[in-house]
């Protein structure tokens, strides 16, 4: 499986804000962007360059792809599905990189960033509908309700994971319904664009696609 092996604190230094990739560090005084706020490079303290049209589209994609940790060929393909279908395309686009299985299980809470998320369901940790699925870009619908395997409850992961606090977990989005104790998380509606309130500005990203 291809992944994305820049280190993940320059990540955020280059697109000037958190992207919340090493997840509980993030909320830390160690995070990156609290100790050196400034673009990664030899030179150090640079004023920020001024970007033309084209490179506030080409950051803007940049930091969704890093957000979402999809690689370039994933990250069009999902624009190649949405602009095929009626609708608002940037939101289309939005709600299949939302609804996929490692996103879903990342917001619900059951772990503390994308990429630990995608390693759970890699691993086989999980049933959707009471069937194994392993693929990370599983699109999870309305309806469809997602459970720990009964032999993983056991793992001393998931016994910790009650431990952990609502302040630590953060903010369950209202399309998702979770049950911590239960170990099962319930997609109640399809994201929209107003329920998930994303700061990634999906318009740049459609024009510059369709350039």
């Amino acid at each position: 499986m291809a992944r994305i092996l820049e280190p993940k604190c320059r990540q955020c230094r280059r697109e000037g804000e958190k992207l919340y990739l090493k997840g509980e560090r993030c909320y830390t005084s160690k995070c990156a962007i609290v100790k050196r706020n400034y673009a990664p490079g030899v030179h150090g303290v640079k004023g920020k360059p001024r970007l033309t049209e084209f490179g506030t589209q080409l950051r803007e994609k940049q930091k969704a792809k890093r957000t979402y940790r999809l690689l370039e060929t994933q990250f069009r393909n999902y624009y190649e599905t949405a602009i095929k279908k009626p609708g608002n395309t940037g939101e289309l686009m939005l709600r299949m990189i939302e609804s996929r299985l490692d996103n879903v299980v990342y917001r619900a809470g059951f772990g503390s960033s994308r990429d630990l998320a995608r390693q759970l369901v890699s691993h086989g940790h999980f049933l959707v509908n009471g069937t194994p699925v392993n693929i990370a870009s599983f699109q999870t619908k309305a309806g469809d309700v997602i459970t720990v395997k009964q032999n993983k409850k056991g793992e001393a992961y998931w016994e910790n994971l009650l431990k952990i606090t609502d302040q630590q977990r953060g903010e369950i989005p209202s399309w998702l319904q979770v049950d911590r104790k239960g170990y099962q998380i319930t997609v109640t509606q399809l994201p929209s664009m107003e329920i998930i309130q994303s700061p990634i500005n999906m318009t740049l990203i459609v024009e510059f696609y369709s350039r």
